[in-house]
């Protein structure tokens, strides 16, 4: 991961400000982090990585909390952390999420589909339900979910994925309806093939697999973390105040068709 040092843009309003990311310990959730930090922010870190999520928070400054998304007491434990040791919570980013193991349908087993539904969508539930409760009573805040360009089309092998992805979508729209007259605002990234590692390690199946990715893309390159991180960034900030309930793609034209 490249370190964020200069941000290329600056919102001023987000100077002191609180920012809450999970799944903050790489790829785009570590892309987040360093761009919070870069605009001013103070951060608490939520991963289940403890090793990787120490040295950053460590590095950054932040608070961490390790643990999974999936357990409510660790989410409302991060919620409360950005209270007690930083006065509230402005912001957060939604980033835990996982893959799973690549599978036609008919031979995806429950245990794995409730593995990757648990993290992409329980996780996310949790979340918003925590971050929310604080967030309306302060009367502001903003909420960033990371889905996929699988949360709006389908792909083979990825059922368990692609199904908690649609359905982060569906999580945001509702959650953005019934908030919006709290002051609170809740958006969806959609990043395309994204140079992070869980990418890459699919990647290390074989060849083959990133010279398909590569061609489905018609800019013929991955996208970056920081690339997706900046779009959740602005989702943040006061320049997209009246953004809300938006699903924002992010994927090198890949699904414009």
């Amino acid at each position: 991961m490249n370190k964020v040092s200069e941000p290329a843009v600056s919102y001023t309003d987000m100077e002191g400000k609180v920012a809450l990311v999970t799944g903050a310990a790489s790829g785009i959730g570590e892309a987040c982090a360093r761009q919070f930090l870069a605009q001013g922010c103070r951060l608490v870190l939520l991963d289940r990585d403890g090793v990787r999520l120490a040295a950053l928070a460590a590095e950054l400054g932040a608070h961490a909390i390790s643990g999974d998304v999936t357990a409510e007491q660790t989410v409302a434990e991060a919620v409360a952390a950005c209270q007690t040791h930083f006065g509230g919570l402005d912001y957060a980013v939604n980033s835990a999420g996982v893959a799973g193991t690549p599978a036609p349908l008919e031979n995806t087993t429950v245990e794995e589909w409730q593995r990757v539904t648990s993290i992409n969508l329980t996780g996310v539930f949790l979340c918003l339900k925590h971050q929310l409760k604080t967030m309306k009573a302060a009367g502001s805040g903003a909420i960033v979910n990371i889905s996929s360009g699988a949360g709006l089309i389908g792909t083979p092998g990825l059922a368990p994925y692609c199904a908690s992805k649609h359905a982060v979508l569906g999580l945001t729209k509702t959650a953005a309806m019934e908030v919006a007259r709290t002051g609170v605002r809740v958006n969806a990234v959609l990043p395309g093939s994204t140079r992070t590692p869980m990418l890459e390690d699919a990647m290390r199946q074989g060849p083959e697999l990133e010279t398909m990715i590569l061609n489905s893309i018609p800019c013929g390159r991955l996208g970056t973390a920081d690339e997706i991180a900046a779009a959740a960034l602005w989702l943040c900030s006061a320049q997209a105040s009246y953004v809300n309930g938006h699903s924002l793609v992010v994927d090198g034209a890949t699904i414009a068709r």
